[in-house]
């Protein structure tokens, strides 16, 4: 078993609630395990300009509650080259970190898998991203936070929505993936939900069609990946086959990116932070910890970035009956 006597954790990519309490949790463990840390500021870009500095118990006190991330985070086009790697390289070798804890999207754990492949010393992955997108892991951390953000926004968009007669296309993240966009349609009553994995066009046909457009309101939630274009491209088509609804049109945006962590989200972030720290004493490297019918398992990063993690077939039918 390798000795560890230092390790680094970063933050990478865009920033999701939870990535404090996982600071925190790995910071902890480590020096339960007799390890000193060192905080990586700003991403892959800190290990590239010595962005280092010791983190001790209390310097992650009252951070489990709050969003974003206090070692910031940054995307580092430098970090994709050779050259930028071997600089990193050289730099946390000399400060004497034996590891790392990225936590991140599949960007953050590509530039890890890269890194590993180069280099002696162990990444191992926590999975960071409102999108839940990430292969191997049933959740990741910030999607339930950045859920009940779009629940609630919703919610007060249907008062105002009934109250003036009219349809809403609500627009939420997920470029590439509909988690999103799903379960905050299902939880809250959307009309329609359009994703990148399915074609819904006719969905929005069939609801013109129905007894549905006599309804107070209607939402519509939809995916920003969305193959007709996002919400304003989707409202411009179908404008003129609404003409009973004022039609309007919100773009959640960075919204679902902030706030306080949801209770799940931070025992999330603590149980994957400490299994991070576990799993570099057990000399695993380029791994994801992630979390699967609540046991903590290890995912090899190439499978975490390549592998497609589909949304649940099953809420796709509850979502089209629980519409009419």
């Amino acid at each position: 078993m390798t000795k560890f006597k230092k390790i680094g954790v970063l933050t990478s990519g865009g920033d999701a609630p939870g990535m404090n309490a996982a600071i925190r949790a790995v910071t902890r463990t480590a020096i339960y395990k007799n390890l000193d840390v060192i905080g990586i500021r700003e991403g892959y870009r800190g290990m590239i300009e010595k962005l280092f500095e010791p983190l001790w118990s209390h310097d992650v006190s009252d951070i489990i509650q709050r969003g974003g991330t206090i070692l910031k985070t940054a995307r580092c086009m430098e970090f994709m080259t050779a050259e930028g790697r071997e600089k990193a390289y050289n730099n946390i070798r000399e400060v004497g970190i034996d590891g790392v804890v990225v936590i991140g999207g599949d960007g953050t754990f590509t530039g890890a898998r890269i890194f590993n492949e180069e280099y002696d010393i162990p990444f191992v992955g926590i999975p960071g991203t409102i999108d839940n997108d990430l292969y191997g892991t049933d959740y990741t951390i910030g999607y339930d936070t950045a859920l009940n953000t779009v629940v609630e926004a919703v919610d007060k968009i249907r008062d105002t929505a009934s109250a003036h007669n009219r349809m809403f296309f609500v627009e939420v993240m997920g470029a590439e993936a509909g988690f999103i966009a799903l379960r905050s349609g299902i939880a809250t009553g959307a009309e329609a939900i359009l994703i990148p994995e399915k074609d819904e066009g006719a969905k929005l046909t069939s609801l013109m069609e129905s007894g549905r457009r006599q309804k107070a309101s209607i939402l519509v939630i939809v995916a920003e990946g969305e193959e007709e274009g996002g919400a304003y491209a989707l409202a411009a088509k179908y404008k003129t086959h609404f003409p009973n609804y004022d039609i309007k049109i919100t773009v959640l945006g960075h919204l679902q990116r902030g706030g306080s962590p949801s209770a799940f989200d931070r025992v999330t972030a603590s149980r994957l932070g400490f299994a991070a720290v576990e799993a570099l004493l057990d000399d695993q490297k380029s791994v994801m910890v992630g979390i699967q019918n609540n046991d903590i398992v290890l995912v090899p990063f190439r499978k975490a970035v390549k592998l497609h993690k589909d949304v649940n077939r099953a809420l796709l039918e509850i979502a089209d009956i629980l519409a009419i």
